[in-house]
């Protein structure tokens, strides 16, 4: 790992794999665990750079492949990179874009030397390789970039799962070989092998000697049942170096991020809560709620008598029933801007209880199968 990458355990739970600690990179530190609004075009959807510091989001994520149909990689290095281009000075992350490849099922075709896709935008055939997503994650300047991985579809035989973790980790080896700013930008490695266990600890162990600036788990949350999810998370953690962050990537639900920070992980990212926000709805106290609901109409307390965000200390729930009834575009900047503090503000709860030692008990309901 560069001298200007770092992670530093703080706490752990006494009674589970959670654990607290501080993840240092060129544009900041990041306090674990902790949510990563994600801002797939360099924008937070809906929120203003300032907006989304006052969520309490300390890292934020961009999406390679978006980036690299529109507006174009060169673009955005030109202005600087990600950080100027979108004025955001703290940590940002870029995803490689093979789970967007993945999403193209009936556009693209795999290969070993790369995939082919026809391009949503204009039609045209794009060819990404291990070597392509890096070049073009160098290019945009996250602090942390992400390994070009193969996301096997859910439910896939263990042959074909088995055969798709392979080529990840093949890949992962070119991106090693095509990474042009090790200094500046961490590059992690994910973790493949479906909701099979034991393909899941062979990749693991695998990528574990490469020695990685840092981990993620990725190919859940992409159809299997949250059980399963469950398990692969419970049981892949542990096998992650324990001196190296670790990323469970697009999940963001409550009871999904206090199981995997039981399991010992450290990052989550996830549309849901800008998603809700642009649909009129909202988290509060982990229940979710559609604003469009009549019941809120007359109701004049703060969307969350709890919360310290610009919105429920500033409107009510008959305000934002109006603006959400009435197809105002401030509801979802919002509701948007509510949402993602809610989800920041549930991380740091759990930080807090990990340092002081009452994590277990404090956040049980949310470990339960029944939460």
């Amino acid at each position: 790992m560069s001298d200007r990458f770092s992670y530093h355990c703080q706490a752990q739970c006494p009674d589970t794999g959670a654990r607290a600690g501080v993840f240092v990179t060129p544009h900041g530190i990041v306090e674990t665990p902790r949510f990563m609004p994600v801002g797939t075009l360099a924008n937070v959807k809906t929120l203003t750079p300032d907006q989304l510091q006052s969520t309490g989001a300390q890292m934020v994520l961009a999406n390679t492949y978006h980036l690299h149909l529109q507006p174009g990689e060169n673009i955005v290095s030109g202005a600087g990179g990600l950080h100027r281009f979108m004025a955001w000075d703290g940590p940002i992350l870029t995803d490689s874009g093979g789970f967007q490849v993945f999403s193209l099922s009936e556009m693209r075709s795999i290969t070993e030397e790369g995939v082919t896709f026809r391009s949503p935008r204009d039609g045209s055939m794009i060819h990404l390789t291990p070597e392509r997503s890096i070049a073009i994650q160098n290019a945009l300047g996250a602090d942390v970039i992400m390994a070009f991985d193969e996301c096997p579809p859910y439910p896939a035989s263990p042959e074909a799962v088995d055969l798709a973790t392979q080529r990840t980790e093949r890949w992962l080896r070119r991106c090693i070989d095509a990474h042009k700013r090790p200094e500046d930008q961490a590059l992690f490695g994910i973790v493949q092998g479906g909701v099979y266990p034991e393909l899941r600890a062979k990749a693991a162990a695998s990528l574990e000697q490469l020695d990685l600036p840092g981990y993620a788990i990725g190919g859940v949350s992409v159809g299997e049942p949250p059980e399963l999810i469950e398990k692969i998370v419970r049981a892949t953690t542990p096998l992650l170096p324990e001196y190296k962050p670790r990323y469970l990537m697009g999940v963001g639900t409550y009871r999904e991020m206090a199981q995997a920070i039981a399991a010992g992980i450290d990052l989550f990212d996830c549309v849901i809560p800008t998603r809700l926000g642009r649909h009129g709805a909202a988290f509060v106290q982990g229940e979710r709620w559609n604003l469009k609901n009549a019941k809120f109409r007359e109701d004049y307390r703060p969307l969350d008598e709890s919360c310290s965000c610009y919105t429920c200390q500033n409107f009510t729930r008959a305000y934002l029933c109006h603006l959400v009834r009435s197809q105002e575009l401030l509801a979802y900047t919002l509701l948007s801007l509510h949402n993602v503090t809610e989800l920041v503000r549930f991380t740091q709860r759990i930080r807090q209880a990990i340092l002081d030692g009452r994590f277990a008990t404090e956040f049980a309901p949310w470990l339960s199968a029944s939460a």
